[in-house]
């Protein structure tokens, strides 16, 4: 009988001992809701206000080039001259038939005058008439299409001397004086940015831009209301200037399911380059957000999991999440709640059901 009852004590003893063994001891996190501001950068692309593309709109040899790349300019103010020789000498020639035509049409008028009057007087006939204010018209219009191909000759001439469209800075010249330019170069002599204020483009998802409709009722009210930006520059130093968002596009991507966003920067002191690379930073207030850190977390098939602890014993949970910026953090949109707790540490290395001992919370 004490033989047995020994034998039951020592198996007893012997189960609590492997009980105790399957217990682990993990550092664990109770989720909490708090107010956080965190900062979303977003890749950006520089553009000046407007980049002109200067393309001549004649052909002929540069005969000048007046500016340097990098020179700030004034609209109006002479970029290129191409060779005139052409121009001028068709210009002086369209003349010529313009004063041709006004001869041609003085003597017309002087004919059909006469003839007007030999019939008010019986002389002529009607068709005779009609024969010489046929001619007058055909006199009238040649020195219209004579003075028409003179507008033509003269614009021609004009445009051999190329002119900043804008003031703005000077960009790439690829051409020198002697080389055959005109209409058909794609892409150009040059290019003119309007670098006084900048437009910066980057890509919202399409779930954070209808958060914000959603809370002003309308895409114009969500333009206006959106935060104020900051600029991270590639050197990873901010701007000095903060910017705003100025449009919001009306059409998703189909294959990113983002959407295009651009903000305007003044740029008076010139530091920002039309062509550059940046990050749009934008702050956005969370009220009552779940944070917990990345190391609570584990990743299966781009999907991401926490083992939440539920009557003692680790559960696998998929939860969905923002990243912030901290690269330590992140926010949870769907799958956990205030007060659930979960593995702070190394959940990825812990199996579905085992027993968990807390060895300390944290929050």
């Amino acid at each position: 009988m004490s033989a047995f009852i020994l034998l039951m004590l020592g198996s007893c003893n012997e189960a609590e001992q492997e009980e105790q063994a399957e217990l682990e001891n993990y550092e664990l996190f109770i989720v909490d809701a708090q107010d956080y501001t965190i900062n979303t950068e977003y890749p950006a692309s520089i553009k000046g206000n407007q980049d002109i593309r200067i393309i001549p709109r004649v052909e002929g040899y540069l005969l000048g080039v007046y500016v340097k790349e990098g020179d700030l300019v004034k609209a109006g103010q002479l970029l290129f001259r191409i060779d005139d020789a052409t121009y001028r000498a068709a210009m002086e020639s369209a003349n010529a038939n313009v004063q041709m035509m006004t001869a041609a049409l003085g003597k017309t008028q002087l004919e059909y005058d006469g003839k007007k009057t030999l019939h008010d007087k019986k002389i002529i006939s009607d068709f005779e008439l009609s024969l010489a204010e046929s001619d007058l018209s055909v006199a009238k219009a040649n020195l219209a299409a004579a003075k028409a191909a003179l507008t033509s000759a003269s614009n021609d001439l004009s445009y051999t001397e190329i002119r900043s469209p804008s003031d703005g800075v000077i960009g790439k010249i690829p051409y020198r004086k002697g080389d055959l330019v005109g209409p058909t170069m794609q892409d150009g002599l040059t290019i003119v940015a309007d670098n006084q204020q900048m437009r910066v483009y980057f890509s919202m998802t399409e779930n954070r831009v209808m958060e914000y409709i959603s809370e002003y009722k309308s895409l114009d009210e969500a333009v206006k209301n959106m935060p104020e930006l900051k600029l991270m520059l590639p050197n990873g130093r901010f701007y000095e200037q903060t910017g705003h968002v100025e449009s919001i596009s009306g059409v998703i991507d189909e294959q990113t399911g983002a959407v295009s966003v651009c903000a305007k920067f003044d740029n008076a002191c010139g530091m920002l380059l039309s062509g550059g690379t940046g990050k749009i930073v934008m702050p956005t207030a969370l009220v009552g957000a779940i944070v917990i850190p990345q190391e609570a977390t584990y990743n299966i098939q781009d999907k991401v999991y926490v083992m939440k602890v539920v009557d003692g014993k680790a559960v696998s949970t998929m939860i969905k999440v923002e990243n912030l910026t901290d690269g330590k953090s992140y926010v949870v949109t769907d799958g956990l709640n205030v007060g659930d707790v979960i593995i702070a540490k190394g959940a990825g290395f812990v199996r579905e059901g085992t027993m968990v001992v807390a060895q300390c919370l944290a929050r």
